[in-house]
């Protein structure tokens, strides 16, 4: 291993133990449960996402040209007399091909319940889900068209139900669920970032940082701190999952299926665990992690960088206020881009580099293209090289000047007191 190696490693060891290796540390592993309130505000957001996304829902009926005025007219008088208004009716006039209702069934932009094509007599049905109130007011619309055709007596219609047996999620709940893949990468980047913030903080105020700038190469210095806080955000990471999936264990143990089949409600666990997102959970959860480390990178890097140029304490609080609302303003267009996908909105936070990650990970919950994500990886790679190369200039910079006033302002100062003397000169004039 090349010295420059060997120095980065020590360094990460040194700061991934003075972290993990205290009692203050169990506290640290512990905030997710202080931090409630921060649940709750990610609840109420996902529950806005959901249900303006299920207010997209709708159905969709095929039909030829001289029904859509029937159709339309018997839904009208229909909607009056239900107790619970069904989803909004789309109308499309059937093609010289017949129409595909799965393929209509799988269209982005909305949940679609349930199609109906072919005559009214015998329609088509395929329902989302079988037996549900939209494949039975479909039907009661083509009675309702054949009985206004009907002079008298009429055979009413008979449909043909077909429910789909991997119909996939709902866009609502993957909407919340990227929606969730951006607030929990947001709220541990920030959580786990903020930690370059405090030690260095700690290392100016002890002069530790000048020991080790005298015996360790800055560069080093810089990629074994950002490595450290990695390998302490990835312990954090492991240690919750663990406990996420020891709680799922012990709560299936205890579920009994023969009570809750005489209940009636078995079915309702089952839907619950076929809830995925459009991408599956082994590549969601895999490329969430991924957009969490570079994620992490970003911030990690412009926290060590621009903290580095502060003398005191309350100077790297100040500096790391901005980075901090910055990465809430990125959080915010990442919440917007999950709730419109395919959207400028979405394309743009998917493109920006520091909310490339929230946004593609919201993505990977809404659509199940895979080969576009490693393009993003490619894209934010990138920039976390050329954001680390900057920040590590930063750094180095303000760890040789001791942090007492910034470098470049130093240099910048006698052009802007020239400037000032020549103004004032004008101004006698």
């Amino acid at each position: 291993m090349s010295p420059f190696l060997k120095n980065m490693f020590v360094i990460a060891r040194r700061d991934f133990l003075s972290i993990v290796a205290t009692p203050t540390f169990l506290l640290f592993l512990l905030a997710p449960l202080f931090m409630i309130g921060m649940g709750a505000l990610g609840g109420a957001g996902a529950s806005q996402l959901a249900d303006s996304a299920r207010g997209a829902g709708r159905l969709v009926a095929v039909v030829d040209t001289r029904d859509v005025a029937p159709l339309r007219a018997a839904d009208a008088r229909l909607r009056k007399a239900m107790g619970r208004e069904p989803a909004m009716l789309e109308i499309r006039v059937a093609g010289p091909q017949a129409a595909d209702p799965i393929a209509v069934t799988r269209e982005k932009g909305s949940d679609t319940y349930a199609v109906m094509t072919g005559p009214f007599a015998s329609p088509r049905i395929v329902e989302r889900e079988a037996g549900s109130n939209s494949g039975r007011y479909l039907a009661l619309l083509a009675n309702d068209v054949l009985r206004d055709r009907a002079a008298g007596t009429f055979a009413s219609a008979a449909p043909r139900f077909e429910s789909l047996s991997n119909g996939g999620t709902s866009i609502a709940a993957q909407q919340s669920m990227g929606f969730g893949a951006v607030f929990t990468i947001f709220l541990l980047t920030l959580l786990l970032a903020g930690q370059a913030v405090g030690m260095l903080a700690e290392e100016k105020g002890n002069k530790v940082i000048e020991i080790l700038a005298a015996a360790v190469p800055l560069e080093s210095v810089f990629l074994g701190k950002l490595l450290g806080l990695l390998g302490v955000a990835i312990l954090f990471i492991a240690f919750w999952s663990m406990m996420a999936v020891g709680g799922g264990l012990i709560l299936a143990s205890q579920i009994d299926p023969a009570a809750l089949s005489a209940a009636g409600a078995a079915s309702k666990p089952a839907l619950a665990l076929s809830v995925a997102p459009a991408s599956g959970w082994t590549f969601f959860i895999g490329i969430g992690l991924c957009y969490f480390i570079l994620s992490f990178l970003l911030l990690g890097a412009v926290f060590l960088g621009v903290g580095a140029q502060a003398g005191t304490v309350r100077e790297i609080q100040m500096l790391s206020l901005p980075i901090t609302i910055f990465q809430v303003g990125m959080f915010s267009l990442s919440t917007a881009a999950a709730s419109a996908p395919g959207t400028g909105l979405a394309t743009f936070a998917q493109i920006f580099p520091f909310s490339s990650p929230l946004a593609m990970a919201a993505r990977a919950a809404t659509d199940n293209a895979k080969a576009i994500h490693l393009l993003a990886l490619g894209w934010q790679a990138i920039w976390v090289a050329l954001v680390i190369y900057l920040s590590v200039r930063l750094f180095r910079a303000g760890v040789l000047s001791g942090g007492s006033s910034w470098k470049f302002w130093r240099r910048a100062r006698p052009v802007v007191a020239a400037a000032a003397v020549g103004a004032a000169a004008a101004s006698d004039r």
